[in-house]
């Protein structure tokens, strides 16, 4: 072996690394990779260095340098308190920024089914005959659908409502293996009981009642339901215009992000199902509990834009691959 020429030719790989080692606890996340990177190659060079060169002060250079490497590549795992706060500023928000065209698009097509069919119910008697008798109709609009949001004690309430609306955000999580082929069915199914009930509420002249009742937490329900939709269906069309990559890998990677929109949305709809026990039926004026629900929801899209779009800017993809369980140390 030519020590100078090797040394000429893999000085700069040695120096970057050193570089990295020295601003450990400062890295961005391409860094920490890099940082990886260089180890690796850097640990090559050291094997190469001892089966083929007897110079001993080279190799005493590199022993330290991948020792130093290591140390801080596997020196401490990060705590589990920077794990949570990856997730909810990176992770999750840039998964959620990263889909919202297929998330607007859902939102689009929902509430363009819902109005649709409303006003078909609503201006068709002989479609209402099709839903229930004159009297079950009445029973529904004049009682049933007021006191489905006070019949049962909050605490219950809630955990029921937030059961379901998890069940429906999970089928849209689920069919995302079957490339979300189903999930436009699924919105269609909800869009459709959405209208359904919309049209006999504003036929019987309660349309403020309906939109009273439903607005507080329906807002951020029905987004949280538009994001796994939206998560589900991008998985899909990944896969099948994937080019040149292998579709496994696109699987694999868009899976995983699916997985972090998932542990998300368990949050959002929580706090939707919170709102839906405790706001709906509120004694409060209409326009507070609107009011209430138009703030979680401005909110919930304000902290995706702000976080996603810092994370889009830095290079993350939202894999949760992606996440290194150590962080570098001195």
């Amino acid at each position: 072996m030519d020590v100078d020429a090797f040394v000429v030719a893999h000085r700069p790989t040695w120096d970057r690394l050193e570089d990295l080692i020295k601003r450990r606890n400062k890295l961005s996340g391409a860094e920490v990779d890099e940082l990886v990177d260089l180890y690796q190659r850097v640990s090559t060079h050291l094997s190469m260095v001892r089966s083929s060169s007897s110079d001993s002060a080279l190799i005493g250079r590199l022993s330290t340098l991948v020792a130093r490497a290591r140390s801080a590549v596997t020196g401490a795992h990060a705590p589990l308190w920077s794990e949570f706060r990856k997730f909810w500023t990176v992770s999750f928000p840039v998964v959620a920024y990263r889909c919202w065209r297929w998330w607007l698009g859902s939102a689009i097509g929902f509430t363009i089914v819902a109005v649709a069919i409303g006003i078909w119910v609503a201006s068709n008697p002989e479609v209402q005959a099709t839903i229930g008798t004159p009297s079950d109709i009445e029973q529904l609009v004049n009682h049933d659908f007021e006191s489905y949001y006070s019949e049962n004690p909050a605490g219950s309430f809630a955990l029921r409502v937030w059961i379901n609306n998890s069940w429906v955000a999970a089928q849209c999580i689920a069919f995302a293996v079957l490339l979300g082929l189903p999930i436009p069915y699924i919105l269609f199914q909800n869009a459709a009981n959405v209208g359904v009930a919309g049209g006999l509420m504003f036929d019987a002249g309660k349309g403020g009642l309906f939109l009273g009742l439903l607005t507080p937490h329906g807002l951020l329900e029905l987004t949280a339901v538009f994001l796994a939709a939206a998560a589900g269906m991008r998985l899909g069309w990944s896969v099948i215009v994937a080019g040149d990559r292998p579709r496994a890998q696109v699987l694999a990677e868009q899976g995983r992000a699916v997985v972090a929109v998932a542990i998300g949305l368990v949050a959002v709809l929580l706090l939707s199902g919170l709102i839906e026990a405790l706001v709906t039926p509120s004694p409060f004026p209409t326009w507070v509990r609107i009011a209430i629900g138009v703030l979680a929801e401005v909110a919930f899209l304000a902290y995706v834009v702000y976080f996603g779009r810092r994370a889009v800017a830095a290079g993350e993809s939202g894999d949760v691959a992606d996440a290194p369980d150590f962080v570098p140390t001195r």
